[in-house]
């Protein structure tokens, strides 16, 4: 890039270059900042463009007298950065709203304050001074100037939260992969009460779940839970339809609603099949409410009138935004007509339309009623309910359709070339605009903050490099010619350890893939756990022994991406590669030899921590040594320990295969067995209790 178009881009927060996973340098080309400033709002297709945009970046900043927010540490004191023109020498009044109610007041003459630097505004000088305030409560305020321009003052703790001192550990299960005995062919949150209820009883901590946010009832198909039509709102297809009260009081009345009993056998979701029968049960009891519960003095009806309340304009959006999928025959909103294409348009609906957006509503309801039940019930644990917040949305999303300032069109977030994709990824989802999100106070991030931690005792944060930056890639280009955009990065960490202490959540980065030089260290100074995979974890020529791992991880074996353990030890994931088409015969070949090291350094390894006795005895996978290698890692002093719910049923096939579709059944492979048969397998049970004796610091030989 030239000086021009290079000063552009690092002012707008594209960075110049990248190293890659392998240590291989990457210029960020002028082509891909060109477009990315486009997509940005600087335009910049000429060297007259460039020129301008640059000029309007530099200024922007001295245009504001406060910024939009000011991030301040508990207990220090609070500097307000001040922009106003050079000559003001004025008396300057200032009011700080406490969120307790409290009001402070006071008064600064602005030629006691020092100057820290000089700016212009259409060749007029302005001054940066600060303004110290005391140091106030944790919390979010409101910082005024003279009744002129107001700023969030966000008061943060310097850490996050985190249980008392342990070793804990929990079971991680994909909640719509579970088979029960009940259910209508994908795991319900009945399914996850009982998951709880079986893990407290071995002492578990905690349960882990995939992504339970919101996708697209019109398109059951799109099955990734990383692929989200909201990530403010649930899934409905994950209600137990059994247990809305309104099912009862039909069966009560002889209306009995009938359920999916085919699809409880099958082996893959079959998630049409599933919605079309769930959705049609749902509009019934959906219906009985209307006619049975709407009078002002039924308490059902008033519950349901104080949710939809308390979800403002949040729900009513993503209410209305459903409702406009069926309406228009597509959730691609691109597609609509042009006035529904922004929301709060001022759209007349029809009473049906309007009925509609209700029954979206009651459905958002009854998802809280029952994932608020289980949680009470996993308060049983340390933990209870880990959660986990996907990267993004969906470009066709309620989300993005609702909150177009905060998003940035035409452009997806992806990943640059790694030995697991060497032509780089690009996941369909959009980011963040990193200044539309600071000038709007941070609203919505804190608003999908609260709304993912509402049920949770951990929560798992999908790419948390995404705070600091992300790998974009303007739409329609290739993976490769992504670049990174820089994120507010010490903004999005103090609202998150806030919001973290408020609700007694553990936060967990998943940090895997391309990590920036000094992100790990900044995220353990703030108590964010970091995602350790068994796999992953090498010290030169052997893996990494149990107690060379961190104390803020969260540890597992593998992930919804990766092989399971028996899987791996079969070498399934290399197969199914190579079905696919994805390896020719000499990759594959490599891989397998490169697999069979690693068996044996792994067996090397579990014998010196005297898990086995002989190597040659474990070279075939058995279920005895899943449980030694799942107790080798739990034995590491990192303060969660995790064991997929595919390893404990000694699935083969891992859920997920990246860089497949339609080939390969990716999101939709359910458990050979159901939770009721797992509980009461003496083999799992006794796997359990290797973890629970590990974690309790017993270690032993697995025999």
């Amino acid at each position: 890039m030239d000086e021009l178009l290079s000063r552009l881009a690092d002012a707008a927060g594209i960075e110049a270059r990248y190293w890659d996973i392998q240590g291989h340098l990457h210029e960020t080309s002028p082509e891909t900042a060109r477009r990315l400033l486009g997509v940005l709002g600087f335009p910049a297709a000429t060297e007259e463009e460039a020129a301008a945009s640059l000029v309007r970046l530099e200024e922007e900043v001295w245009r504001e007298v406060l910024p939009p927010v000011i991030i301040a540490a508990q207990g220090l004191e609070i500097v307000v950065p001040l922009r106003l023109p050079a000559l003001d020498a004025r008396h300057l009044s200032w009011s700080l709203d406490l969120e307790d109610g409290r009001q402070l007041r006071g008064e600064v003459i602005l030629n006691d304050l020092v100057v820290d630097a000089v700016g212009k505004i259409d060749g007029t000088p302005r001054f940066l001074r600060r303004l110290r305030l005391p140091a106030q409560p944790c919390g979010y305020h409101h910082l005024c100037v003279e009744a002129g321009p107001t700023a969030r003052l966000v008061v943060a703790p310097p850490r996050c939260y985190l249980p008392p001192d342990g070793r804990y550990w929990g079971i991680a299960a994909q909640l719509y992969a579970i088979r029960s005995e009940h259910n209508w062919g994908i795991g319900d949150f009945t399914d996850l009460r009982t998951l709880v209820d079986w893990g407290a009883a071995c002492g578990a901590a905690v349960v882990g779940l995939n992504p339970l946010h919101a996708l697209f009832l019109d398109t059951p198909t799109d099955a990734s839970p990383y692929f989200p039509s909201s990530r403010l709102f649930i899934n409905p297809l994950y209600l137990d339809v059994t247990a809305i009260p309104d099912f009862a009081e039909l069966e009560k009345a002889s209306k009995p609603v009938s359920g999916s009993i085919e699809a409880r056998e099958d082996d893959i979701v079959d998630y049409p099949a599933v919605a079309g029968a769930k959705l049609a049960a749902l509009e019934r009891l959906f219906a009985h409410f209307r006619t049975m519960h709407c009078d002002e003095s039924d308490p059902r009806g008033s519950a349901f009138r104080e949710f939809v309340a308390q979800g403002g304009s949040d729900l009513a959006d993503f209410a209305t935004f459903q409702m406009l999928s069926e309406h228009f025959g597509t959730h691609d909103w691109s597609r609509w007509p042009q006035s529904p294409q922004k929301p709060n348009s001022h759209e007349t609906f029809s009473s049906e339309q309007t009925h509609r957006i209700t029954f979206f509503q009651y459905l958002q309801w009854q998802c809280s009623a029952q994932l608020s039940a289980v949680a009470q019930r996993a308060k049983a644990m340390t933990l209870g309910i880990y959660n986990d917040l996907a990267i993004s949305v969906a470009a066709a999303s309620a989300d993005n359709w609702a909150h177009q300032d905060v998003f940035l069109q035409g452009t997806q977030v992806g990943a640059p070339p790694d030995p697991f994709n060497e032509a780089g990824q690009d996941w369909g989802v959009v980011p963040f605009n990193p200044r539309r999100l600071r000038a709007t106070g941070y609203a919505y991030f804190i608003a999908l903050l609260r709304a993912n931690m509402r049920y949770a005792g951990a929560l798992r944060i999908d790419h948390v490099m995404g705070w600091q930056r992300l790998f974009l890639v303007p739409s329609g280009a290739s993976a490769s010619e992504g670049a990174y955009l820089r994120f507010p990065f010490d903004d999005l960490l103090a609202i998150a350890t806030l919001e973290s202490q408020r609700n007694k959540c553990v936060l967990i980065g998943e940090d895997l893939g391309t990590v920036p030089a000094g992100f790990r260290e900044r995220m353990a100074a703030a108590d964010v756990l970091s995602c350790r995979i068994l796999y992953f974890e090498r010290k030169g020529d052997s893996f990494r022994r149990p107690r060379e791992f961190p104390k803020l991880a969260a540890v597992s074996v593998t992930t919804h991406d990766l092989a399971t353990l028996r899987g791996y030890w079969v070498g399934e994931d290399i197969a199914a590669k190579r079905r696919l088409g994805f390896l020719t015969g000499g990759e594959a070949s490599q891989l397998w030899d490169d697999r069979r090291r690693d068996k044996h350094l792994l067996l090397q390894a579990l014998a010196d921590e005297g898990l086995i006795k002989d190597l040659s005895d474990e070279a075939t996978w058995s279920p005895p040594l899943t449980v030694a290698i799942q107790a080798y890692l739990a034995r590491s002093p990192s303060l969660l320990f995790m064991v997929h719910l595919d390893d404990l049923a000694s699935e083969a096939c891992q859920i997920n295969l990246p860089g497949s579709t339609t080939d390969y059944p990716n999101w939709r492979r359910r458990l050979g067995r159901s939770l009721q048969e797992m509980a009461s397998d003496p083999t799992i049970a006794k796997m359990m209790a290797a973890i629970a004796s590990e974690r309790n610091g017993h270690a032993g030989l697995i025999s």
